[in-house]
């Protein structure tokens, strides 16, 4: 399990239409702030802030094809214009399984990064493929 320390970010938080929004800097817009959104835009900040990884180089909520199906995956960190890490975020109550692992399995897939993460916020899971196996990590990998 990894332990994240979200940075003190000063979101943007406004209703609209009787729901909060909330501005992702990322996407350059106004979004529903949905619990599920609320773990995104922290993790989004601690990768920033804390990782001091390039904003530039994060994609969020881009469509990708699996087969015949569109998804969207959460967040995708790139390096040498390639998928470097794959994200998926979930809300706090989501339990982080087998479910989710093959939710993010799916992407991999298409993107085949060398970095997959899952997050409810409280309880982070990642690992680097080596070999095609996963092994587990215990922190985020540094951006050099």
């Amino acid at each position: 399990m990894i332990d994240l320390q979200y940075p003190n970010y000063p979101f943007k938080i406004k209703a609209l239409n009787g729901k909060d929004q909330i501005f992702d800097p990322f996407r350059k817009t106004w979004v529903v702030l949905t619990p599920e959104e609320w773990v995104r835009q922290n993790l989004l900040q601690y990768l920033v802030q804390n990782l001091h990884y390039p904003s530039s180089l994060i994609a969020v909520e881009k469509e990708i094809k699996l087969g015949e199906l569109s998804k969207r995956f959460d967040i995708v960190v790139y390096k040498n214009e390639q998928a470097w890490m794959i994200i998926e975020c979930k809300e706090v109550k989501v339990a982080l399984n087998e479910k989710t692992m093959e939710q993010i399995l799916q992407y991999q897939q298409v993107l085949t990064a060398q970095y997959l993460f899952i997050s409810n916020g409280h309880e982070t899971l990642g690992a680097e493929i080596e070999s095609g196996k996963l092994q587990a990590l215990q922190n985020f990998p540094e951006y050099l």
